[in-house]
């Protein structure tokens, strides 16, 4: 009988039986990092466990992250609604119909407070996904740190602040490529110097993914995303074996394990060799750390318990992938953002990994396995080939700007979805072992009257505010923006001042215009 042949969802062939030689002469925390970016990863120190929260008003999310903290999470991770990712305040006609409807609203300074409060942020490692208002939304934290009392040299976290991946897969962009880039590069510069533990980028690999993209061109995509901020963090003048050591990405755990697992082992070998190219030296600016996501698109509405244990699986790929940073999806959010009940779980999800699975007691355990090592090395080529046709482009901005990245997502997730409809990919409880039992899964409802608050809070605050302060602060952001002066300074300055989010984006809206795509 003719052996069946089987792919990968990127298109690797599986074969039925791996049994060439394998080199095992690389060691756990050595360059290329292959097998892990620690000598003992997590026998020393486990994953930051996170759990992605934000909705409604801060007063919500912050009643969350305190249930959350007491239930073992390590680290917060901040989901911010689509007003605030796009550059607008709550009380804006452009927000109608999405204040806190997928993340939390932050408007001002005031709002960051009550979001932390009762937290101190000295001692918490923050995340924040977010890109075109990083820069503000990161300007809002240092500037309630200060309030607190933190020293900004010890205080820890990320911010998102991957632009190009929104232009390719995401769409949440302001400005045009050139003037985001220099936000970006102002971010990694400021950074260095007065917040020199944050970690200026987490290059997102995640929503190329969200958006239909396979695992090779996840890799392929966000590595050359991250090389082209290398090159434009070199053109600033700034040392990349400083400013390297804050870049951090952000990784997609779907369902095919192996696959997940050679994709994670391939990044920090690739990313070595990027870094090494570009003239990095020191061990630390060659590592490629990483937070995990389980894959959101993978969730299914039908029978949606089903989704703990997709979650379980993605989770142990992105550990035994080596991940440092780790978020669980709830079973319920193919329907809903995650009630309390559902995010509990997701965290026990984790928990358990840790303390039972036996995955945390040696590192790199797949190490050896013919099949990892052999998969490891085809997707790593198989990345290499669509990375070598961006640079032929002109790199990652250029291939964005002539749509090579958006139509090659486009034909992956076209592949994907009329596998499924065809039956030829099963999906359980959506095409095969089906049912038709009504669903009584509880959900969160978001209150249609959040966007009535945060009007009525963001009029109180401009009532009482020095107006000609704020004025004068966006002023000098405005003259800042034409040149060629790190814009962070000003950006702090105004929100000390309570200027809002939606003035400061507004401001360069009108010296820099917006992308349109």
């Amino acid at each position: 009988m003719a052996d069946k042949k089987i792919v990968t969802d990127s298109g690797i062939e599986i074969k039925q039986l791996y049994d060439e030689p394998v080199s095992m002469t690389e060691k756990p925390g050595e360059f290329p990092f292959t097998r892990g970016v620690h000598q003992a990863m997590y026998r020393d120190k486990l994953w930051t466990m996170r759990q992605y929260a934000g909705f409604s008003t801060a007063e919500e999310s912050n009643n969350r992250y305190h249930y959350l903290l007491a239930q073992g999470v390590t680290g917060l991770s901040v989901a911010f609604d689509l007003p605030t990712q796009i550059g607008y305040d709550s009380d804006s006609e452009m927000a109608e119909g999405e204040v806190g409807k997928v993340g939390v609203a932050i408007d001002s300074l005031e709002d960051m407070e009550i979001l932390f409060k009762g937290i101190e942020l000295k001692n918490v490692s923050t995340s924040m996904t977010i890109n075109s208002t990083a820069f503000i939304l990161l300007a809002f934290y240092i500037a309630l740190a200060k309030k607190q009392g933190a020293d900004l040299k010890k205080i820890s976290g990320t911010v998102q602040n991957d632009i190009l991946k929104e232009y390719a897969a995401r769409g949440t962009y302001i400005y045009p490529p050139v003037p985001s880039m220099r936000l970006i590069t102002d971010i990694f510069e400021y950074c260095s110097k007065e917040v020199p533990k944050w970690n200026t980028i987490s290059i997102s690999g995640y929503h190329i993914r969200e958006a239909g993209s396979n695992a090779v061109q996840e890799l392929a995509f966000t590595l050359a995303n991250g090389k082209a901020y290398l090159q434009a963090a070199l053109k600033k003048g700034l040392d990349i074996n400083v400013f390297a050591q804050r870049v951090s990405f952000f990784f997609n755990a779907h369902n095919n394990l192996f696959e997940e697992v050679a994709k994670f082992r391939a990044a920090r070998r690739m990313w070595a060799h990027i870094t090494s190219s570009l003239g990095a030296t020191d061990a630390k600016a060659q590592m490629l750390r990483f937070h995990t996501q389980t894959g959101g698109s993978t969730l299914t509405a039908p029978q949606p318990k089903n989704n703990i244990v997709r979650v379980t699986l993605q989770a142990l790929s992105a550990v035994l992938g080596g991940t440092q940073s780790l978020h669980t999806n709830g079973y319920d959010e193919a329907l809903s953002l995650p009630t309390e009940e559902a995010a509990g779980i997701a965290l026990r999800t984790q928990q358990i990994i840790a303390y039972e699975s036996g995955a945390t007691d040696t590192v790199d355990p797949l190490a050896g396995s013919f099949y990892v090592e052999s998969l490891t090395n085809e997707i790593e080529a198989a990345a290499w080939k669509l990375i070598e046709k961006i640079d032929v482009l002109g790199g990652s901005v250029k291939a964005i700007e002539q749509g090579f990245m958006q139509e090659e997502i486009a034909r992956s997730a076209y592949i994907y979805n009329n596998a499924i409809e065809s039956n030829e990919k099963v999906i359980v409880g959506v095409n095969k072992f089906t049912t038709k039992e009504e669903d009584n899964t509880p959900l969160l409802k978001i209150d249609e009257s959040i966007r009535q608050k945060q009007t009525a809070k963001l009029k109180e605050l401009r009532g009482r505010r020095d107006s000609k302060k704020a004025a004068a602060c966006l002023e000098i952001i405005k003259q800042k923006a034409g040149t060629t002066e790190n814009l962070m300074p000003a950006v702090i300055d105004a929100v000390e001042n309570l200027c809002t989010l939606g003035e400061i984006s507004d401001t360069l809206r009108s010296v820099w215009g917006e992308y349109k795509g």
